[in-house]
């Protein structure tokens, strides 16, 4: 991303395959929803960086938007109309911590959890966008927004109904089922086909 920032908001079990691949139930009628550190993120080429605290750092691939317009209590049209650019996301995550911990900011929050690939400012239909995880060429991950829980508009009004979205903020939707563990020497990639791709090796 060209500029940082000021939070990453990630909705959480947004695709019920994942849900149920964790053994978690489905948020009924809020969408889960947490904050990774501006300084998790990367670029495409850069590493991620496996933590000596965990033994079990698994990709998820996602469909990013980044804002583009101010949204406090906003409506579904309006943050439909905010954002300004799609991005492909791996929201990395400590599954072993994440299981350990009651809140997820040490799993999800580790320097170089959050990749990010060139932004895709075009025209877009935030109902059907499709995401790609691959490691080392092989397809892990396949989902769509059209079948996310909770969609892309829904999601950011209701986050603005609890904290302001600012230009510039990073909102990451979610993964679909397939998530795998990594280890040093992979080579992860993320593609929200037609429009980003991020790839990183492990280490």
């Amino acid at each position: 991303m060209s500029t940082r920032p000021s939070k990453i908001v990630c909705i959480g079990r947004n695709y019920v395959e994942h849900a149920k691949e964790l053994g978690n139930a489905v948020p009924d009628k809020e969408p889960l929803f947490f904050l990774k550190p501006p300084s998790s993120l990367i670029g495409d080429g850069e590493a991620i960086v496996l933590p000596p605290q965990s033994s079990q750092v698994e990709h998820e691939g996602e469909i990013g938007v980044v804002i583009g317009a101010t949204l406090k209590n906003a409506t579904e049209a309006e943050c439909a109309a905010a954002v300004r650019a799609i991005v492909a996301v791996n929201d990395v995550t400590a599954r072993d911590l994440q299981r350990k911990d009651s809140q997820w900011t040490r799993a999800k929050g580790f320097d170089t959890f959050c990749a990010v690939g060139a932004p895709w400012t075009g025209a877009v239909d935030l109902g059907n966008i499709e995401v790609v995880t691959r490691v080392n060429g092989v397809e892990k991950q396949r989902g769509n927004s059209n079948q996310m829980v909770f969609s892309i508009p829904f999601c950011l009004s209701f986050i603005s109904h609890v904290m302001t979205l600012e230009p510039g903020d990073l909102v990451a939707t979610g993964t679909p089922a397939g998530i795998s563990k990594l280890s040093p020497g992979d080579v992860v990639e993320i593609e929200v086909v037609g429009y980003s791709k991020v790839s990183n090796p492990v280490k």
